[in-house]
């Protein structure tokens, strides 16, 4: 992933662009997007995130047995994601998450639109380090699931912060103000609704393209001048899966995409 800009003004509001490029053997799958995220402390207990993004996926095959020249291989997403945070005391706060995404080939209808979100609870149980318990509806693994969230969190020190848990984890550290180094596993996945369904054999038609993988990876982060930083993550990609389902999510047509590496270079402005 290279993220290309991202601009912060009074820590209210933030814009980032994104360009990304996955590669397997048998099929590369580039991605362009933005996202715009609106921050707001409404009072000492109570936070909001307002945050809209849009993404284009594009995939490129080597598998000609299957797919034409003529076949449209790009994916759309429009995801709109409501956060509030009540710090209900010192130790305990909760989360509440609402996420409408819009997924789909190329037309965009009702039936593309989709509902997610949770719930979830912090609790400090020492002075730096707490817990979160949750359970959220979302498409880790290219399928609609209800699955829990947790995460132990610890500074461990003035330099370093960890996190434990699924389906993020990370560890970080900084030697100076202008280095940070992670890293980070994390688990991601989506589904898109297809225009039209796609026959795989006689008897079995697919109306789903979905995604899904676990990433692990080292990135680097220098300030390089001012408020511009450089990052760079190198890593891998485990138990990817590049697949066509019907509307269950039950596969119909696996792609077999393979492991991988995962080299990233990025630029960001942060006031």
């Amino acid at each position: 992933m290279i993220s290309i800009l991202k601009i912060t003004a009074q820590s209210s509001y933030s814009l980032e662009l994104n360009a990304n490029t996955i590669p397997t053997e048998e099929i590369t799958k580039n991605e362009t997007g933005i996202r715009f995220s609106f921050y707001s402390n409404l009072d000492s207990k109570n936070k909001i995130t307002n945050s809209i993004n849009y993404k284009n996926s594009g995939l490129k095959f080597n598998l000609d047995n299957y797919y034409s020249a003529d076949n449209r291989n790009n994916y759309n997403l429009i995801k709109y994601k409501l956060e509030f945070q009540h710090q209900l005391n010192k130790k305990v706060g909760l989360d509440f998450e609402f996420k409408t995404i819009a997924a789909f080939e190329n037309s965009l209808g009702l039936s593309d639109v989709n509902f997610f979100g949770g719930a979830g609870i912090h609790y400090s149980y020492a002075e730096k380090s707490s817990i979160y318990l949750g359970l959220k509806r979302i498409t880790l693994f290219g399928k609609a699931e209800v699955l829990p969230a947790i995460a132990f969190n610890s500074q461990l020190n003035a330099k370093t912060d960890l996190t434990v848990g699924f389906p993020y984890s990370k560890i970080q550290y900084s030697n100076n103000e202008r280095n940070v180094f992670s890293l980070k596993n994390t688990f991601d996945g989506e589904y898109y609704q297809l225009d039209q369904a796609k026959t795989i054999s006689s008897n079995i038609n697919a109306s789903r393209m979905s995604f899904s993988q676990m990433t692990t990876a080292l990135e680097y982060e220098r300030n390089v001048d001012g408020n511009w930083f450089m990052s760079f993550q190198g890593g891998h990609q485990f138990n990817k899966k590049y697949r066509l389902t019907d509307n269950r999510g039950t596969t119909k047509f696996n792609f077999d995409a393979n492991d991988g590496y995962l080299f990233n270079i990025g630029i960001k402005y942060k006031p």
